[in-house]
């Protein structure tokens, strides 16, 4: 921990002396302030018209053109920093790659894509041809509604391993979630099984020392440290590893919005009962899973020339006939894969959407895709945190309230606690269980993943789980929500700042 303390200090100097180094300049060049001002409007003006030009999501990138607009010297600089990193970074130039070549194994089943032709299933066609992922029938899934359902079954098949663990997430914090999984990787990697992990460097600042990579490797588990933040980097370290995957041999997934921390489990409490879900694939599908960890991990280290020696052939045939596609989202690329994802369910729902969300800071096409699905009839239902984990961020989600609320969207408070679950689900028919939140960061800057699930059983539990949850809800009225002018003044300045939280 004093390790992981002294790196998060590192980085604070960093920070501060990019700050001195911008005083010194004015300092230096005072006189000439007035020229550069200049400059820098005429920049902040050629910034915003490229913004517009290459927008896809152009309600997602007004708070940029308004912060370039307002303060063009700052603005610029922070949207030169941070908005536009992905085409300087030498690392996310190597992960594109690597995506990119990944892609040659993710092949779509040709008879499986005529039954989806076939049955018109446009959402099913997107994520095939568009968003590159497989569409896959051979598999079991099952639905864990809390973390502590998820974590004994993943110890179990952790110990069933035979040939290699592949691990990826966004936290990994010392404590006895992890130590019983560290456990069996231990005793896997001395038994020469091939057990990788990949954790998200500013993810895990606080809970892990710098040298932890080495650590794991002093037990022959391999290890890599996601975008590891750097002190005179600062901002520049935007694009964030958020996906939760855990691939075993090949045969078995898991993923869902745990992470691999101890409130996960509700072992500790920081926020009352942290409401959480997890889903394990056994099948056709994992191979999905298997490609998006191994993209990413040899973006870092190439070791393999050929993924397919991680697939699993299955002889043996699931009962469940649905449909079942993992899936990520990548902010380098021109798909938004997840909030179209969203939004197709929200365009295609007939009777119900239910959504689990811990944060919601969302652009205008997805306010009005939940507004335009609840009057056309389909009951909408929000689940959110009754005890926030970040109050600022919360403050920006209870924002968006009023607008939904009018909308004829119906929000719920979780009265019991943390709501981290990232969920849709509509009709008994669809669902998306997966990593990505309705957030800017989630949406549009970070990695992430999902399961897609079409005509599958385990939509019903993820239905059920969502129906019993509203009963230990509190329903939100317009009257729950009145906030004074202040607040909402508070509020409009943090819109202008979304897309950094």
């Amino acid at each position: 921990m004093k390790m992981a303390i002294k790196r998060g200090t590192v980085v604070a100097i960093g920070l501060l002396l990019q700050l001195c180094l911008t005083l010194f300049v004015y300092l230096v060049l005072g006189k000439y302030i007035k020229i550069i001002g200049i400059l820098y409007s005429v920049l902040s003006v050629i910034i915003v018209l490229g913004i517009i030009k290459n927008s896809k999501r152009l309600s997602s990138d007004i708070p940029w053109i308004i912060i370039i607009m307002l303060f063009p010297i700052i603005g610029s600089l922070m949207y030169i920093i941070i908005g536009r990193n992905i085409h300087r970074s030498k690392l996310l130039k190597n992960i594109n790659k690597s995506i990119e070549k990944s892609e040659k194994y993710l092949i779509q089943d040709k008879n499986i894509l005529e039954e989806i032709n076939a049955k018109e299933y446009g959402d099913l066609k997107y994520i095939s041809e568009f968003a590159h992922f497989p569409v896959t029938k051979n598999n079991q899934v099952k639905y864990f509604a809390l973390g502590d359902e998820a974590y004994p079954v993943m110890l179990e098949e952790l110990k069933k391993a035979e040939n290699y663990i592949f691990m990826e997430y966004f936290i990994i914090n010392n404590g006895q979630m992890w130590e019983g999984i560290l456990d069996i990787l231990k005793e896997k990697a001395q038994k020469g099984l091939d057990v990788r992990v990949i954790y998200d460097d500013l993810g895990s600042i606080a809970m892990l020392p710098s040298d932890y990579p080495q650590t794991l490797e002093s037990y022959g588990i391999k290890c890599v440290a996601f975008n590891k933040l750097k002190p005179f980097a600062g901002a520049i370290m935007n694009n964030r590893d958020h996906r939760k995957i855990l691939a075993i041999d090949g045969r078995v997934a898991f993923s869902g919005g745990i992470n691999i921390s101890d409130e996960y489990i509700n072992v500790t409490h920081p926020h009352g009962h942290w409401k959480d879900n997890g889903i394990m694939i056994k099948g056709e599908a994992v191979w999905n899973f298997t490609v998006m960890f191994l993209s990413i991990w040899n973006a870092y280290i190439k070791t393999d020339s050929d993924y397919t020696k991680f697939k699993y052939e299955f002889k043996k045939k699931y009962k469940e006939n649905g449909f079942v596609v993992p899936y990520g989202e990548s902010p380098l690329d021109d798909e938004i894969i997840g909030e179209d994802i969203y939004l197709n369910i929200l365009s295609e729902a007939k009777k119900y959407v239910y959504i689990y969300t811990p944060y919601l800071i969302i652009d205008t096409d997805m306010i009005n895709a939940l507004i335009r699905c609840a009057k056309k009839g389909v009951d909408v239902r929000l689940v959110v945190p009754g005890i926030p984990d970040k109050k600022t961020v919360y403050s920006l989600t209870s924002s968006y309230f009023d607008v939904l609320l009018k909308g004829g969207v119906k929000i719920y408070k979780y009265s019991k606690g943390f709501v981290h679950s990232k969920v849709f689900v509509s009709d008994d028919k669809v669902a998306t269980v997966g990593t990505i939140n309705l957030d800017y960061r989630s949406l549009y800057l970070h990695f992430e993943c999902g399961v897609y699930l079409k005509e599958v059983d385990a939509i019903k539990d993820v239905a059920t789980d969502l129906t019993n949850v509203f009963k230990e809800c509190q329903k939100l009225s317009k009257k729950d929500i009145k906030t004074k002018f202040f607040a909402k003044l508070w509020q409009a300045i943090l819109r202008l700042f979304a897309p950094l939280m």
